[in-house]
């Protein structure tokens, strides 16, 4: 099977959840490929798309939310979303791509290849197989001016939000969202430990704000740094992301009991090393988090499709969310201490979450391929 993902870099969690599938195609021997579709036109459009959306997201939040309010207020009116205009511009660059690359599938973890893939479908241009995978647990503005021939959700419970948008139910799946292979591994954490050098005797905070280091981050790591400045047995380990203001300002403060990490390519080894997640969330590291099975809190979200995120997580007993202070740090810290408490949510998220969506995803992609 020839196989091709498309996706964008608007946030890391779609790239991760693409990665996630080329990953299980690769290893089951098909040809797979994974492209920005956008670089076909020009590497300055991609790159600029994506370092608009995140200057947004990781500067500015409350306009990132106000531009979402108005993408669900315009999903009411009876006719296309400018988003889905835009895309029309990219029909004949993809038709060419096609002439000259076979694929039987096309499959995006991104809202913008599915919106190109169906204006080109809707000029009568042939395309392979189309398969949509969400990677935010709540059907985002747009996603029903799609027309793709299947759509992964994260969930059952979230079918009918995705069918009282507009997609048809026979079109839903809900397989989840795919992580690689690497977050549902078994490994225990003393050896995890080991291998990152880490103290058997600490307990450790993972601290991130996304690929990004969005989510008001900044001013969470302070509130946290102060609470547990006095509890020597927790160190907090702080991953940035492409953040690079906020890893040099960290770097700078050179405080004890704390390691700054810049970009990470081993987050499931940390998350397996860790006793408490602290994040914003993200649609793809929460479910990548809830795989590994360590406890989650959720700082605020940037406003948006990370509100469903953390109201479905914390609904469903898989983290414990909302604005850092000294009230929630301290349940964050009984959290840690409490084997109880961390088994419980462990457990929810073992139950609501499947660690193996990207194999049902590619089981999924070779059964329409037949």
């Amino acid at each position: 099977m020839d196989a091709l993902i498309l996706s964008c870099g608007t946030g890391g969690g779609h790239n991760s959840a693409g990665k996630a599938i080329l990953e299980e195609m690769k290893k089951r021997g098909h040809h797979a490929k994974m492209l920005n579709p956008y670089m076909l036109k020009s590497n300055r459009l991609s790159n600029g798309i994506d370092r608009t959306y995140i200057a947004t997201a990781r500067n500015t939040p409350k306009a990132f939310g106000a531009i979402y309010r108005i993408g669900n207020s315009y999903r009411r009116l009876p006719f296309h979303s400018p988003v889905y205009f835009v895309n029309r511009g990219m029909d004949k660059i993809m038709q060419e791509y096609f002439t000259e690359h076979h694929f039987d599938v096309v499959i995006m973890p991104h809202l913008f290849p599915a919106e190109i893939m169906t204006n080109m479908k809707r000029h009568g241009i042939s395309i392979p197989k189309t398969i949509f995978v969400a990677t935010d647990y709540v059907c985002i503005p747009f996603t029903e001016e799609t027309e793709c021939d299947a759509y992964i959700i994260p969930a059952k419970d979230l079918t009918e939000d995705f069918i009282k948008r507009g997609l048809p139910k026979e079109k839903l799946y809900p397989f989840g969202i795919p992580t690689r292979n690497c977050f549902a591994a078994n490994e225990p954490r003393r050896e995890v430990k080991k291998r990152l050098r880490l103290a058997m005797e600490k307990k450790y905070i993972l601290i991130a704000g996304g690929s990004m280091g969005g989510g008001n981050i900044e001013n969470a790591i302070s509130k946290i740094q102060y609470y547990f400045s006095s509890r020597k047995d927790i160190e907090l380990i702080i991953v940035c992301g492409s953040n690079q203001n906020l890893f040099q300002k960290l770097k700078e403060q050179n405080n004890a009991g704390i390691t700054v990490i810049g970009q990470c390519d081993d987050m499931s080894s940390y998350m397996k090393a860790c006793d408490l997640f602290i994040t914003k969330p993200g649609g793809l590291s929460s479910t990548e988090a809830a795989v590994c099975g360590i406890p989650i809190l959720h700082t605020s979200p940037i406003p948006g499709c990370e509100s469903y995120n953390a109201d479905y997580f914390s609904k469903h007993g898989m983290s414990i969310s909302g604005e850092i202070t000294e009230e929630l740090l301290h349940i964050a810290e009984e959290l840690i201490r409490n084997e109880s408490m961390r088994t419980e949510m462990i457990a929810c998220q073992k139950k609501f979450i499947n660690p193996y969506a990207a194999v049902n995803v590619c089981d999924f992609a070779e059964k329409i391929c037949r």
